[in-house]
């Protein structure tokens, strides 16, 4: 039950109708039973669902142990435990088989176990604080860690912020519901009209690497950027908007990342809700830049590395978090000299081509270390970057070299046009426009147009059908 079936919208009807049937106080225990039903079948066994609830009744307990006692050895103890099954998952078969030079094990892989985990480290770590009080309730703490919407890829919540929403019973709010209604079209816009058309090239040329190389290397590099944001931000705005439904908001999770101006803009506005965690429970406890430049920098790095691991077993992901270290450090390094360089070349002057130089730079280096990220290996990340200016195979450009063997021509026009819907939205959005409130504005029947030339376009241009797996939301293999 992935959240492009039908199946899956037919299980939130059913839970939404129940939802509101139900009085206020009583809601809450229809999102907790959905939760485990929808987390039961997207498993499809009980020995995921064992895991999460061991889990989950571990740091229900610790919590509550945490508020009474604020050991630091208790909650490193805690911190620890909710470690050891992710790290085992994530990073075990790599151990035993590449340090250890051992058989791998066939690990139980419980659904979303990267992101639930983060959440109730930081759940332990604000009790141990006094930010938020210990759950008393082990049934609500198991909805909080288990809610259906946002347990495949986030956004990774925070106690404070989602708790309440869950336990209050929400009454119906029209505009709150046909705004989870928009987010649901969006993402499956995202999902696809690019993500999943753009996945078709990347999948090729990486499957093909010793045969696809210069810019082939170069398109799919860009491809896979684009593919990237388009599958995570699909799911998280599907998950927003299933929320939406019964009155919830979740966090924001993107903020135009492409449009960043440097990479440290880009994670301010990539994964807020990871960024956000790494930078509260990992950089300021380390010290942030509170020491010293120098110090400032060891942080950043061990920031970086800590995101590289999360995100994968294996030298090509510590590389990807080394390189967004680097970009960042030396960004800092060389500011004097990036104002000396728009003094000179009189862009100082010219605001906006600067701003564009600047967001075109970023998102090359984003998009150079998303080829190490996608690579099955470093080596071949490495070969695949270094063939891009060893090969110089630009007349793809000009003839037929790009038809036919992953993507047709019209599938091109397909893709092309939808970026270009997204670019525009972004821009737009980056100005304060928002459309939700545009369309909301209009008549009921503008409105139902709208809707219906959504779903109709999605319908016959979007990627589906013989072949076609629903379950690939990327990010939900990390």
């Amino acid at each position: 039950m992935t959240y492009i079936s039908i199946t899956f919208y037919l299980f939130v009807t059913a839970v939404l109708l129940l939802y509101y049937i139900l009085p206020l106080k009583y809601r809450w225990f229809v999102l907790l039973g959905g939760s485990l039903l929808f987390y039961w079948e997207a498993m499809g066994t009980g020995s995921g669902m064992a895991v999460i609830l061991a889990t989950t009744l571990a740091a229900y307990g610790a919590g509550v142990l945490l508020e009474r006692v604020k050991n630091r050895g208790v909650l490193a103890a805690a911190v620890l435990l909710m470690v050891i099954p992710w790290f085992c998952v994530k990073n075990g078969n790599y151990v035993l088989e590449v340090l250890l030079h051992r058989s791998s094990v066939e690990w139980i892989v419980p659904l979303g176990i990267s992101f639930y985990t983060l959440q109730v480290i930081s759940y332990l770590a604000d009790v141990y604080r006094g930010r938020v009080a210990a759950q008393k309730n082990p049934a609500k703490f198991m909805l909080f860690v288990m809610f259906f919407p946002q347990i495949v890829q986030g956004p990774i919540p925070r106690y404070e912020r989602l708790a309440g929403q869950l336990y209050d019973g929400h009454r119906f709010d029209e505009r709150m519901v046909v705004g989870g209604f928009y987010r649901i079209l969006w993402g499956f816009f995202l999902k696809l009209m690019i993500a999943d058309r753009a996945a078709v090239f990347v999948n090729w040329v990486y499957e093909l690497d010793y045969e696809y190389v210069g810019c082939y290397v170069l398109i799919a590099g860009i491809l896979y950027s684009i593919e990237l944001y388009a599958d995570f931000a699909a799911c998280i705005s599907i998950s927003k908007g299933v929320a939406n439904l019964f009155g919830i908001q979740l966090a924001d999770n993107f903020r135009h990342p492409y449009l960043a101006v440097s990479v440290k803009d880009f994670w301010h506005r990539w994964h807020i809700s990871l960024s956000e965690w790494l930078k509260d429970y990992i950089y300021i406890p380390l010290g942030g830049s509170r020491k010293g430049k120098v110090r400032t920098y060891i942080n950043l790095t061990l920031t970086f590395l800590v995101s590289g691991i999360w995100h994968g077993a294996g030298l090509r992901f510590v590389v990807w978090g080394m390189m967004h270290a680097v970009y960042q450090i030396m960004g800092q390094l060389t500011q004097n000299l990036q104002r000396k360089a728009a003094k000179l070349t009189g862009l100082d002057r010219a605001p906006e081509a600067a701003l564009w130089i600047r967001r075109v730079w970023t998102f090359l280096c984003v998009m150079m270390a998303w080829i190490i990220f996608r690579a099955e290996s470093l080596r071949k990340g490495l070969k695949m970057i270094w063939s891009m200016f060893q090969v110089r195979n630009i007349w793809i450009f000009t003839n037929d070299a790009l038809l036919g063997w992953a993507l047709e021509w019209k599938e091109w026009v397909v893709l092309a046009a939808s970026v270009l819907i997204l670019f525009v939205v972004s821009i737009k959005q980056e100005q304060g426009v928002s459309f939700s409130k545009l369309v909301f504005r209009q008549p009921v029947y503008v409105r139902w147009i709208l809707y219906l030339i959504a779903i109709f376009g999605i319908m016959s241009f979007g990627v589906y059908g013989t072949g076609y797996d629903a379950q690939a939301f990327i990010y939900g293999g990390f």
